[in-house]
Order: structure tokens, then C-alpha cells, then sequence
């Protein structure tokens, strides 16, 4: 039977009304939206300027320091395809107030923590509510806005990331030396949490889809969750705790590639699959998914350890240490804001993610010269170029992905792509972090000083250290940054060749969308129906699956 539901009961605000949304009307829908990623992205981010602070107080090392911000990502990462998969069966609305619940509740236990393991742990739960935050976020903007038009609502949604990305060091820098201490990085973003709740409940107003026989693939999440953690914890301990060409490598090598080898095979026959193998049959996503681990090790790799190279390597307080990456701020802002107007106008994204390719990987190789004593405004130049790549790449992978697929696929493909980038962030925070562990280790020793700065040692304190020692420690943490940055370079130009390799499919108007009319020149029609993923709900995918849609006002 075809659907009776008009367009206007698939979107946001406008029940019972055929017109489309007005700008207002869907920047009041995403207000409480915006509020909450900003809470998700600050969550991740305002810990590393106090991370120094925060870790010599525990008396923890390079390792503990590593993995208080891998254990957010990894519990982001694999929790992110799950969220994904309950945004295509529950309402989306109570999903996103239910991770809010679960952040708040993770980051007023973090702020008692009194070891660095405890902090951990906490830091885990953490991560489960921001990947909620991060995965609906992407869905619930897709469901509201036709594709032409996304990227113009995209660009507010990258500039909010890039605020909260860069500029949560410089608020957790001002929050350490203020009389909170590091202790009030964890509780500054609870306020803006429970704003958005409230606002959240008052102007997000979605249909909810509800199908019969719902079922959720847990171990497949489980699989891909354990082949994860393994590969990080391999990636972090090598090096230190045992030598890279060992048995422990090899068991925890093959012990991941088992898991993850189990979880493709699961993954390929489940019936509600928590990530679907055959999106990576789709050229575009497959490419798409490849630039976003890229994205999210740069992204990643430089707010976490360029924290330690202000702090240690320059000897500067956490709130200069978060001014000195302004440049990286104006740069993700400028492009997330400038490059999703220009989409909107022309419909066209690729050139975009090139140039964003092309600076990506500019920066990463720019800021592999850093040293101890680089001049302050080349540096700001070269954090400005990083930030312009990752600005106009991070959000349009996510909208390439989403005019591919139709509107019942869009949690997956959508919570697919921030899987990555997160995993991307996680990993490159492992491997960056053990590079940084080694080259810190071994410029102390040829300065005639103990790996103070390794894993097995304290975070040094410049400021108490003799003015011999200073000097050593400094030109150590100096130069292992660079090297760290030079290491990143390779995953920057991975991602310039994958988003050189993607096929450009016009973005769709919302006239386009409405009346139906062919793709433009050059895209196929049987993508047309593929783009129809917000906006317009065809009836015969009202339908699918024994669906029946009952307007909500959740």
C-alpha cells in the first residue's frame, strides 16, 4: 500500500504543513543540535591543554597521558555504528538526549578521579555519550534538510566542530590556572549539556519510524569494539613495554586481525548489521570512509600533542599554550562556514575536499620542521594550513556519503563515516603517541638525561627543572613533535588520493527533491532516488520493511 505521508511529515517542525522549512525555522531545529555537538567535540578537547597538569597530579606517564584521550576516541568509535544503526529503528530525538544523559553523567564522575586508571575508566563512558552525539547529530540533520541545501547547514555544523575542536584547549587552559584547577575541565561542558537537553526537547521535532522485528547486531559491535582496543593497546605498549618484533606483537597482531576477520564475517550476514558491508561496494563511500581516517588523525594528533609542545617544549602556561592555536581555529572556521556556502550555491563538492586535501596534507609536512625555537607567527602559519585542510574536509566527507544513499540508509552510511574518522582519530592518537614516546625517550638520552619524558617516566615540569635539564627537555619535546608530524604526513596524502579518486554527484535542490525532476547532467537516474535523503521520504521507502511512520512529537 503507498504511503499516505506528505514531505512535510519528514521534517522537522513542519507537521501538517507542505511548505518547506524556512531558515529560521531549521536553524531553531538546530540550535539545541548544534549546542550538543559542541559539548561532544569540547568533551575531547578541553582535557589536552590540562593533560600535562592532569597527569603529573596522578603520577602517570607518556602512556597514561596517551591513553586518557584514546579511550574517549575508542569508546566513540565503536559505540558511533550503533548509535547510527538505533537512529534507523528508535526516535532520534530520545537517542540524542539519552547519550546527553550519559556524557553528563560520565564527566561529573571523571572530575573525581584520584588515579589516572580511575580517570580512564570514566573517560570511557564519556566517550559513549559523544559518540552519540557525534552519530545523531549527522542523522538528524540529514532528515531535515534536502541535499542541495545541506551544505549551507553543514558548514554551521563544522564551524561548531571547529571551535569546539581547537578552541577547547584554550578554555581548558584558562580553566588550570583558574582557582577550579583541571578538575573543572570536566565539568564546564555539563552546563551547556543540559541546555541543550532542555532546548532539544522544546525545538526537535522529528517523526518517529517504528518497524517490526527490530534487531541489533551486538556481537558484531562487540567483534569490531575488541579488534579495536587491540590494535591500540599493541600500538600504544610497543616500543615501551616490550620491543616492536616480539611475541607480544605477534599475539596481539594476530589476536586483532581474528577479531576483526570475525567481525567482517558476522557483519556480512546479520540481518541488522551495525555496519553494513556493502555501503564499501559504493565507490564514493569507500573513499569517503579512507579521507576520514586521514582527517581524524591530523585532526586528533595535532590538538593532543601540540598541547605538550606549548606546554613542555616552549615552557608555556596552559592558557598561552591555548591561544597559540588561534591560527588552527580562524583556519577550520574560515573554510567549514566559506566552503559550505559555496556548495550550497554551486551544488559541487569535490574541488573542495581537494583543496582541503592538498592543505591537509601541506600542514602535516609544514609542522614536521617544528622545533623547540620556530618562530611563533611562522607556526601560526603553518597550524592556519592545517586547519584550512581539515575545515573543508571533515564535514563534506560525511555529505558526499549522504547523496549516495537513501533515506532509510543514512544512520548507517553516516555513523560509517564518523566510525572511521573517530577510529582515524584514535589510532593516529596510539601510533603519534608512541612515535612521541620513542623520540622524547631517545633525544633525553643523547642529552645525557633519563626517559623522564617516556612512558615509564612522569610528564616532565619544565618550570622546576634545572636550567642544564630545561634546555634538554625542551629541544626533546621540540623535535619529537616534529617527528610526530612528519609521521602524520603519509595519512594526510592518503586522504588527497582518496578524495582525488571520488566521482562527483551533484548535490539536489529542494525543488529537485519535491518535484521529482532528473538528476543533472552527468548523474545517473538511479542515483536520483539516492539523493532523495532528506526533505522528501518516498513512499516506498515509508513502507520498507513492514514500516509504519506515526508523527511524534518527541
Amino acid at each position: 500500500m503507498a504511503s499516505t505521508a506528505t514531505p512535510a511529515t519528514a521534517r522537522a517542525g513542519t507537521a501538517g504543513d507542505d511548505a518547506p522549512m524556512e531558515h529560521r525555522q531549521i536553524m531553531r531545529a538546530l540550535s539545541g543540535l548544534l549546542l550538543g555537538m559542541f559539548v561532544a567535540v569540547l568533551s575531547s578537547t578541553v582535557v589536552s591543554t590540562a593533560l600535562p597538569r592532569i597527569i603529573g597530579d596522578l603520577g602517570g606517564g607518556q602512556s597514561a597521558y596517551t591513553w586518557v584521550v584514546t579511550a574517549t576516541l575508542l569508546a566513540m568509535t565503536c559505540t558511533t555504528p550503533i548509535w547510527g544503526k538505533l537512529a534507523d529503528l528508535f526516535s532520534k530525538k530520545l537517542l540524542v538526549q539519552l547519550s546527553l544523559v550519559i556524557y553528563v553523567s560520565g564527566s561529573m564522575l571523571a572530575g573525581l578521579s584520584t588515579s589516572s586508571g580511575m580517570l580512564i575508566g570514566f573517560r570511557v563512558m564519556q566517550g559513549v555519550g559523544v559518540g552519540g552525539l557525534m552519530a545523531l547529530s549527522q542523522v538528524i540533520m540529514a532528515a531535515m534538510i534536502p541535499p542541495r541545501e545541506r551544505g549551507r547547514y553543514s558548514g554551521y555544523l563544522g564551524a561548531t566542530y571547529a571551535v569546539a575542536t581547537v578552541g577547547g584547549p584554550l578554555i581548558g587552559g584558562v580553566i588550570v590556572d583558574s582557582a577550579l584547577g583541571w578538575r573543572g575541565c570536566f565539568y564546564v561542558g555539563v552546563p551547556f549539556a543540559v541546555a541543550a537537553l532542555v532546548i532539544l526537547q522544546k525545538t526537535l521535532h522529528l517523526p518517529v519510524i517504528r518497524r517490526e522485528n527490530v534487531k541489533i547486531d551486538y556481537l558484531g559491535a562487540m567483534l569490531i569494539s575488541a579488534g579495536v582496543a587491540v590494535l591500540l593497546i599493541w600500538v600504544t605498549l610497543a616500543g615501551d613495554n616490550y620491543v616492536w618484533m616480539s611475541w607480544q606483537t605477534a599475539a596481539l597482531v594476530a589476536a586483532a586481525v581474528v577479531l576483526l576477520g570475525l567481525a567482517v564475517f558476522v557483519e556480512s550476514r546479520a540481518a541488522e548489521p551495525v555496519i553494513p558491508t556493502w555501503l564499501f561496494r559504493d565507490r564514493t563511500i569507500l573513499l569517503a570512509v579512507i579521507g576520514s581516517v586521514g582527517v581524524g588523525l591530523a585532526m586528533m594528533g595535532a590538538t593532543v600533542f601540540l598541547s605538550q609542545y606549548f606546554q613542555i617544549a616552549r615552557g608555556e602556561t596552559p592558557t598561552v599554550s591555548g591561544l597559540l592555536t588561534m591560527p588552527m581555529i580562524f583556519g577550520l572556521s574560515l573554510t567549514s562556514a566559506v566552503v559550505g556556502r559555496r556548495i550550497t550555491a554551486t551544488g559541487r563538492w569535490k574541488r573542495y575536499l581537494v583543496i582541503g586535501g592538498f592543505a591537509l596534507t601541506a600542514g602535516l609536512a609544514l609542522m614536521s620542521t617544528a622545533r623547540e625555537d620556530t618562530n611563533f607567527v611562522i607556526l601560526g602559519v603553518f597550524m592556519f594550513v592545517l586547519g584550512l585542510g581539515i575545515g573543508a574536509m571533515q564535514q563534506n566527507l560525511v555529505l558526499a556519503v549522504q547523496n549516495s544513499v537513501e533515506v532509510h540508509q543514512l544512520g548507517a552510511a553516516s555513523s560509517t563515516v564518523a566510525f572511521f574518522r573517530s577510529l582515524g582519530g584514535a589510532v593516529g592518537v596510539s601510533i603519534l603517541g608512541a612515535v612521541m614516546s620513542h623520540r622524547v625517550g631517545g633525544y633525553l638520552a643523547d642529552g645525557g638525561l633519563s626517559s623522564g619524558g617516556g612512558a615509564g617516566g612522569g610528564i616532565p615540569d619544565v618550570r622546576h627543572l634545572p636550567p642544564g635539564a630545561r634546555d634538554v627537555v625542551e629541544s626533546a619535546y621540540g623535535h619529537a613533535v616534529g617527528d610526530m608530524f612528519l609521521v602524520a604526513v603519509p595519512f594526510g596524502l592518503m586522504a588527497l588520493i582518496a578524495v582525488l579518486l571520488i566521482r562527483e554527484k551533484p548535490l539536489q535542490t529542494a525543488k529537485q527533491v519535491a518535484a521529482g525532476s532528473p538528476a543533472p547532467a552527468g548523474q545517473a537516474a538511479s542515483d536520483t532516488a539516492s539523493d532523495t535523503v532528506a526533505g522528501t521520504v518516498p513512499a516506498t521507502v515509508a513502507d520498507t520493511a513492514s514500516a509504519t511512520r506515526e508523527p511524534s512529537r518527541l
